[in-house]
């Protein structure tokens, strides 16, 4: 097996074809599922730093197809850190106030603020794709957009705010399976809406938008990343260490301790 690009280049157009969404880098479950629980008490020590030092703010976009694994990768990567800091907003059809004001409106909202983590299940991103798909505006609108996101996310890194892009790539089979799973299980039976068989069938055209997304936003201060997503073994695994990677290229550091603190002596 072929070692797989996870970032796509800079600047350069990404064809969704290219990624296999089996793709595993030929590492076995078991093992990486051991891995991944290593990996989980680092992250929370760089959450716990993170808090602490509040210089900075990680902002997480997530972004799939239906049935492509967000909650999931939501509920399993950030197993063990401490809620207080960790703060998720979902995204769907605006509201009619939302809707009043510029499409970034609602999204700078749940911002994280610094020494936290933010977790966006879908994203700003919505308004280049559902928007776009579905003819919701004129293309003179939303192909406008791009940059209008590019601006925001640039703003908000220089702002002290390091941001990850994570698209959950599944094929159609995979997102098939766990559709019919869905159906079959009572326990999943409220994830799924007969609108889902709707976007299904415009697949191809959100595989377009996607790779324009992926191409047109794609920078070095808010990358994106393609994770093969049919295993979420594999996804989680490899979602977590590329957060790990970015909290410890932030240097965090604890803030220093009042003066004299080896003086105090705590009453018996």
């Amino acid at each position: 097996m072929s070692k797989q690009q996870l970032h796509p280049p800079v600047g350069k157009k990404v064809k969704l074809s290219d990624y296999d969404p089996k793709y595993h880098d030929g590492l076995d479950k078991e093992n990486t599922k051991i891995e991944t629980t290593i990996l989980q008490k680092r992250l929370k020590e760089l959450q716990t730093k993170l808090f602490a030092d509040k210089s900075q703010a990680l902002l997480i976009v997530l972004q799939a197809m239906d049935a492509g694994g967000k909650d999931g990768t939501i509920k399993h990567v950030f197993t063990g850190v401490n809620p207080q800091g960790v703060r998720v907003a979902g995204f769907k059809q605006p509201s009619d106030e939302e809707l009043a004001h510029d499409f970034l409106w609602r999204i700078h909202q749940h911002v994280p603020e610094k020494g936290y983590i933010g977790i966006f299940n879908r994203s700003h991103y919505e308004d280049v794709l559902v928007v776009r798909v579905n003819n919701l505006v004129p293309k003179s609108v939303w192909s406008k957009r791009y940059d209008q996101i590019n601006n925001f996310e640039r703003m908000l890194a220089d702002n002290g705010t390091r941001i990850l892009k994570f698209y959950l790539h599944i094929d159609r089979d995979e997102q098939r399976e766990r559709f019919e799973e869905r159906l079959q299980r009572p326990d999943k039976n409220w994830k799924f809406s007969r609108g889902d068989l709707k976007v299904r069938a415009q697949w191809d055209e959100y595989m377009r938008a996607y790779e324009d997304v992926l191409y047109r936003c794609n920078t070095d201060y808010a990358p994106w990343f393609v994770i093969p997503a049919n295993r979420k073994w594999y996804r989680n695994f490899v979602i977590m260490k590329t957060i790990i990677e970015a909290l410890e290229d932030m240097n965090l550091t604890y803030p220093d301790p009042e003066p004299d603190l080896d003086k105090i002596v705590i009453d018996a």
